[in-house]
């Protein structure tokens, strides 16, 4: 005879309730966060800025194009360094800002009223906006794109949502941002004074983690600071010829063209066509400048070539007034053709270079020819040209 045990009913399982994390500390307060705030919006401010100088090089309206200044030479590479490195140090900022008001985020009952309704909603597209613009900056200077949609357009909308959001919030939040602005102000004057060791501690941290993550990326574009490049994905010196590249050849479909089978068009009023040897027996020009990148790293170089205002002179262009589209022999490409306002293509430093420090250009910097102008965005200084256009 067998024995068997009784068959006991399992209890129903039933997952534990999923709870935010809380954080009862004291430095979840008003002070603090209105404290990191400034520093957020200040950095915040500064990145609209440069980033409108960025988007509008790039991308100008047709009655901007021609009126774009060429000085300084090292003006886009300021602004852009300078908006790559402030939206860094925003990380730190906006993660401590988070930390400090996430209490707040999550308040029960979410929604108490209409007007609570509206600010609750406020701060949610603040919030949004905010860390889509910090975290698709940061993919954008390590070139990782894991989404569908152009970063430049979208990047550039978003910054005007985050902007106007930032606005709205500080209007709301006058009152109180006011009564906390400083440490004798009213408000913070009734919060424990136990807490303000620990909050300028916090504070001191704050500033000391973007100041580490400045002196760390900063050097990709302030050369001086180059030996402290370590968490910059790009660094000044490391690439062909002693520059980085971006994109190369292989990554643009262009293969090395014989020096007997390449010819350069120039289409005007009076066209013509230049092979290697007749482009290079052309009087001959140079210039120091600095070649600067979106992401934020740029390089100072020694340029060597054709002057383009004498290309376009040549071609019975009017110097000063007539705009240029230069075209690529890369086979795909967003910047495959690009168009040069007729302030930079009268500019004496704008060359149609041949060579960078002394030497012919490497094929992944543009061999034969490419466009080298002061001020302009890595991406307008068209590499392997085969095509220029009087407009």
């Amino acid at each position: 005879m067998t024995f068997r045990m009784p068959r006991l009913p399992r209890p129903a399982f039933r997952p534990p309730p999923v709870r935010p994390p809380t954080f009862t500390g004291p430095l979840h307060d008003a002070r603090t966060a209105t404290a990191v705030g400034r520093w957020l919006g200040a950095a915040f401010g500064v990145c609209l800025v440069t980033g409108l100088v960025s988007h509008y090089l790039q991308r100008p309206p047709d009655w901007l194009a021609d009126r774009l200044p060429t000085r300084p030479v090292w003006g886009y590479a300021f602004t852009q360094g300078l908006h790559v490195a402030t939206g860094l140090a925003a990380i730190v900022l906006l993660l401590v800002k988070l930390w400090a008001v996430y209490p707040r985020l999550f308040v029960w009952p979410p929604v108490r009223s209409v007007r609570h309704a509206l600010e609750r909603l406020s701060v949610a597209v603040l919030v949004a906006s905010a860390v889509f613009e910090v975290l698709t900056g940061l993919l954008n200077i390590v070139e990782w794109y894991p989404w569908p949609f152009s970063f430049v357009p979208v990047h550039f909308a978003v910054a005007w949502v985050a902007t106007g959001s930032i606005l709205l919030h500080i209007a709301v939040k006058a009152p109180e941002i006011r009564d906390h602005w400083g440490r004798r102000s009213a408000g913070t004057g009734t919060l424990p004074a136990r807490d303000a060791v620990d909050r300028r501690s916090l504070l001191l941290a704050t500033g000391a983690a973007v100041g580490v993550v400045t002196l760390t990326t900063v050097g990709q574009s302030f050369t001086p600071l180059a030996a402290l490049d370590l968490l910059a994905p790009r660094h000044p010196d490391h690439g062909p010829q002693g520059l980085p590249v971006n994109r190369t050849a292989a990554a643009a479909g262009v293969t090395a063209p014989g020096p007997a089978g390449w010819r350069l068009e120039v289409v005007g009023p009076r066209p013509y066509v230049l092979d290697l040897a007749a482009l290079r027996a052309m009087p001959r020009a140079g210039a120091r400048l600095p070649i600067a990148c979106v992401e934020g790293w740029s390089v100072d170089a020694d340029w060597g070539g054709v002057r383009l205002r004498d290309l376009i002179g040549r071609a019975g262009g009017r110097p000063g007034r007539d705009a240029v589209r230069v075209t690529s022999l890369e086979v795909r490409g967003a910047y495959r053709v690009m168009e040069m306002g007729a302030e930079y293509a009268d500019d004496p430093l704008t060359l149609l270079a041949l060579t960078l420090d002394g030497q012919p250009l490497t094929l992944d910097h543009g061999f034969p020819a490419r466009i080298i102008a002061p001020g302009r965005p890595g991406v307008l200084q068209t590499k392997w040209v085969h095509r220029l256009e009087v407009l």
